[in-house]
């Protein structure tokens, strides 16, 4: 039986403006609005995340963070 979609959660989030660009776009795409996007992403986050890939990509994201702060 699949899993009922409900809004458990609400909380408050920032993300970078190119961050939300590609979210949204991600969502018309697939046909889903922001919430259903992130939901779908974070469900099947092992399976749409290259491995090899997210470590460096998340020290550089880390690096760049406080920068991007201000």
């Amino acid at each position: 039986m699949p899993k009922r979609f409900r809004l458990t959660r609400r909380f408050p989030v920032s993300m970078t403006e190119d961050g939300y660009r590609r979210l949204r776009r991600f969502a018309q795409e697939a046909g889903l609005d922001e919430g259903e996007a992130l939901s779908f992403l974070f469900e099947h986050f092992d399976s749409v995340t290259d491995p090899e890939k997210l470590g460096p990509r998340l020290r550089l994201f880390n690096a760049e963070l406080e920068a991007r702060k201000r």
